[in-house]
């Protein structure tokens, strides 16, 4: 069953001036080499709107880029025809010491993407991987902390599947609430900057429930907040390393916060995606080894 936290007064919020360390990530993404909007499953997507897959294409190669040149190790896995939301890799699988748990998609348009990433993380050497009974969009819907797997539901990810990973990855999980469509995933409202004994995270507190908006504060009374803009342009889907946080361009207000609070925040376009909902986190899965 899930973790549920304990009842305390609501703590002034506190910032952490530390200094910011990155460590090394490894990712996993998939090229958008068949990027189309081509249906409607989340409020961003517009099948009447143009895309340009070689500007996706660009800025996906640019993403990939950002991470090697900080060091961190990037693999890819193949793109298949006919998936055109395959770019979207955080969405097939939450890796945490070695076990995989896969994805169930809500959506039939993207069901089959799971096998695919099921065989790669087989060939890849993986020998635990669970595929899930219930609906689990993956890193989509789980962030892991270091210490806890916070998982959204309210959309897409069954809130059953909170359970469901705890018993797979043998991690303490905490269920939050989204409710605003536009914020159909965990990972469009809330990420994680440090991971470890001490985490933190930057959200928006718009897009939770009243109940799970009282579960961040009480766990992360340093967080950093996000504003309306900054929720607008996806600015938090954003992926960071403990110093370095890549964001899509437009999210300007979140940078200067971060930047205010010893973080590096690194700017990229990633706007052709983002005509699926998309940004830097939904094409970055993260092993968590």
């Amino acid at each position: 069953m899930s973790v549920s936290t304990v009842a305390a007064p609501d703590p002034v919020q506190r910032h952490d001036t530390s200094e910011r360390v990155p460590t090394r990530r490894h990712y996993v993404m998939c090229p958008p080499e068949y990027f189309a909007v081509e249906y409607s499953i989340n409020p961003w997507m517009d099948p009447e709107r143009p895309v340009d897959t070689e500007l996706a294409m660009e800025q996906w190669r640019e993403l990939a880029e950002i991470y090697r040149r900080l060091g961190h190790t990037v693999e890819t896995v193949p793109a298949q025809p006919g998936l055109p939301d395959m770019v979207f890799s955080a969405n097939s699988g939450t890796v945490i010491g070695g076990r995989v748990l896969g994805a169930r998609f809500r959506s039939s348009e993207r069901a089959p993407e799971a096998e695919h990433f099921r065989r790669w993380f087989a060939t890849s050497g993986y020998r635990e991987i669970v595929m899930p009974s219930r609906i689990n969009e993956a890193e989509g819907d789980f962030a892991w902390t270091g210490q806890l797997l916070l998982a959204g539901s309210g959309f897409r990810t069954d809130p059953q599947a909170h359970a469901e990973a705890q018993e797979v990855l043998g991690v303490p999980v905490v269920s939050l609430r989204l409710t605003d469509p536009r914020y159909y995933h965990l990972d469009t409202a809330l990420f994680v900057l440090r991971k470890g004994e001490r985490p933190q995270v930057a959200y928006y507190p718009e897009a939770f429930s009243e109940g799970s908006q009282r579960v961040l504060r009480r766990l992360f009374p340093d967080a950093v907040i996000a504003d309306a803009a900054d929720a607008e342009c996806l600015g938090l889907n954003g992926v960071s390393d403990g110093k370095h946080v890549v964001l899509p361009s437009e999210a300007t207000g979140l940078a200067e916060r971060l930047r205010s609070q010893g973080y590096e925040p690194l700017l990229t376009d990633i706007s052709e995606l983002r005509k699926s909902g998309g940004g830097p986190k939904c094409c970055t899965m993260e092993l968590h080894e």
